[in-house]
């Protein structure tokens, strides 16, 4: 993979751990914070050949909220050797569809507290056990999206679930912040003892410095707790709510450079074994690859 005037190199079987694909015509929800356009399948693909990787974990998007039938659809596209799943399940979500989702390729299930705004610390709690209780007997794990108060209020709790828990885009630690910031010390910990894994992704969400340079103690502190639990992410294809827009209409998607972020973690991560960690090893393991 090329960027600017360097180059890496990337080690076989290296994987985005979150990406989403928009089907046209896919039912959406009528709670949705945005509308967005269509991303297929085929798109994802040459996103993951421009950048030189192999394989791609889908996640659900929001927008369609606990209907996985798009997601699953790609996923039997992309094919078992190339992709894995997370899900989002509720209550009525029966057994034998989440046995049909683990066929397909699904490993986990994502509690989204971000984006409906839930910083309730109890009301976390309770829906993080309620899917972490759903998920275990498949080997599955827990992805959340939250902040970083939300998950030192949890730290115990999620040191006590039955399955494995993933947390989403840097726990939204801002690099303004830097790593003192309030409650990254929890997710350090967290990670020290083996107990979650992190996602270096979207780090655009996340710092307003150029070429996202205040990341970069961040991620570094978050690889020296637990190389072994640290995976990557570019968020493609870069969805979200646009200012000034109603969720009815159509969100652009944002334009981010992929191949950039790739070689920030190439720096963060310092050696090519650490680097191999990140990409290959540790998703192959939580996702079953």
């Amino acid at each position: 993979m090329s960027v600017g005037m360097s180059t890496i190199s990337l080690p076989a079987g290296a994987c985005d751990c979150h990406t989403h694909v928009f089907e046209e015509g896919h039912s959406l929800d009528p709670a949705r914070s945005y509308t967005p356009g269509p991303l297929t399948a085929a798109e994802l693909l040459a996103h993951l050949r421009r950048l030189g990787l192999d394989r791609a974990v889908l996640v659900q998007p929001s927008t369609y909220g606990t209907d996985n039938a798009g997601m699953e659809r790609a996923l039997a596209e992309l094919g078992l050797l190339r992709a894995r799943g997370i899900a989002v399940i509720d209550e009525a979500t029966e057994a034998s569809t989440l046995r049909r989702l683990h066929t397909a390729g699904v490993r986990g299930v994502r509690v989204n507290l971000h984006t409906a705004r839930r910083a309730d610390p109890g009301l976390a709690r309770a829906l993080l056990t309620q899917a972490a209780a759903r998920v275990a007997p498949l080997g599955w794990h827990v992805q959340v999206y939250t902040e970083l108060p939300v998950i030192e209020a949890l730290a115990v709790d999620i040191a006590n679930l039955p399955c494995g828990v993933v947390v989403d885009h840097f726990g939204r630690a801002h690099g303004a912040g830097g790593a003192g910031q309030p409650g990254f010390a929890a997710l350090v910990d967290l990670l020290r003892q083996g107990l979650a894994h992190v996602k270096l992704s979207a780090s655009h969400r996340l710092s307003s410095a150029p070429d996202a340079a205040d990341m970069a103690p961040i991620a570094r502190a978050l690889i020296a707790a637990n190389p072994a639990r640290v995976i990557w992410a570019s968020d493609f294809p870069h969805s979200g709510v646009r200012p000034g827009l109603t969720p009815e209409a159509v969100h652009p998607f944002q334009h981010v450079d992929d191949a950039r972020a790739l070689a920030r973690l190439a720096e963060w991560a310092g050696d090519a074994e650490t680097l191999r960690r990140i990409l290959v090893e540790n998703p192959s393991r939580l996702y079953d690859f």
